[in-house]
């Protein structure tokens, strides 16, 4: 997939994957590539960015933990975050709504 696309939307993917559980960055790059069907592949150099901003604005908290002998870095949505990603999908369907009725052919009377 071309990753100008996912421009504007890497925030609303990344609320989504974190909706119901904590996980580490590595994971949340592995939960976008299996809930595409592989097709999305984002690289650490985008997501882990991404990740500082949200938990700067208040929509992600996160907390060290060491799993296997390593440190890692867990991330959970907020409150705040659940607001926001409600918010995201709400822009998305209206987003996809409009292009998509642009894009349909349209029906000759």
């Amino acid at each position: 997939m071309n990753t100008d696309a996912l421009r504007g939307h890497m925030d609303a993917l990344l609320l989504s994957v974190l909706e119901n559980d904590p996980l580490h960055g590595y994971a949340i790059i592995e939960a976008l590539q299996e809930r595409s069907g592989g097709t999305l592949t984002v690289p650490t150099g985008t997501v882990y960015p991404a990740l500082r901003r949200l938990e700067q604005a208040g929509y992600l908290a996160s907390e060290w933990a060491t799993v296997g002998g390593r440190k890692r870095r867990t991330y959970r949505l907020t409150s705040a975050g659940r607001t926001a990603l409600a918010g995201e999908r709400s822009a998305w369907r209206e987003f996809a709504g409009v292009i998509g009725s642009v894009l349909e052919p349209r029906t000759t009377r």
